[in-house]
């Protein structure tokens, strides 16, 4: 069975629960970046031993946060030694208005993981974008390149709508699915 790890930062617990619908999908080890964007040594560990890295967070300011952004610059010690190459890679983002520059973020992903020599996974969903669709419909945002969410500035992490948390879910499944083709 593949090792996939789901690291991630969160500001107000809404991106947490999208990691934890991811991790429930690829069956990952979940690896939450602190306020302080810092990760334990075993964290650090679990990443250098997984065959998949999910990387998330929410987007503020059209961009990953400062948080994220000091891991991923840590990350240069995996980078400079080729540590993450030909891993498989993905992620996840949320934002407060349906757009919210969440591809930003994404992208930002992709880079880093293509910087690391990685294989990066799009979700593989069809989007939501029939005149039937509604909010709670799989992949109602739209995204082909990572999992998205959409939940209002004023609303708690307990009000993310079912519909984004079984997108984030179904994309986990999608990356331990191709992670398993790479590491057989």
């Amino acid at each position: 069975m593949s090792k996939i790890a789901v690291v991630y930062h969160s500001g107000y617990g809404h991106t947490q629960r999208m990691a934890q619908a991811v991790a429930e999908g690829a069956g990952a080890q979940l690896i939450a970046i602190d306020a302080e964007g810092n990760l334990s040594e075993a964290d650090w560990a679990a990443l250098s031993a997984a065959d998949a890295i999910v990387f998330g967070s929410p987007t503020y300011m059209g961009m990953a946060t400062w948080q994220f952004k000091k891991f991923a610059d840590a990350s240069s010690k995996a980078w400079f030694s080729q540590a993450w190459k030909n891993k498989v890679f993905g992620g996840f983002t949320n934002s407060a208005t349906m757009n919210g520059d969440k591809h930003s973020t994404l992208h930002y992903f992709m880079t880093l993981a293509m910087q690391h020599g990685g294989v990066w996974v799009g979700t593989g969903m069809m989007p939501s974008n029939a005149k039937s669709a509604q909010r709670n419909d799989i992949n109602y945002v739209g995204s082909s390149a990572g999992a998205m969410a959409t939940t209002p500035s004023d609303a708690s992490a307990d009000e993310m709508l079912p519909g984004d948390l079984e997108t984030a879910k179904q994309y986990g499944a999608r990356v331990a699915e191709v992670t398993g083709r790479f590491s057989k």
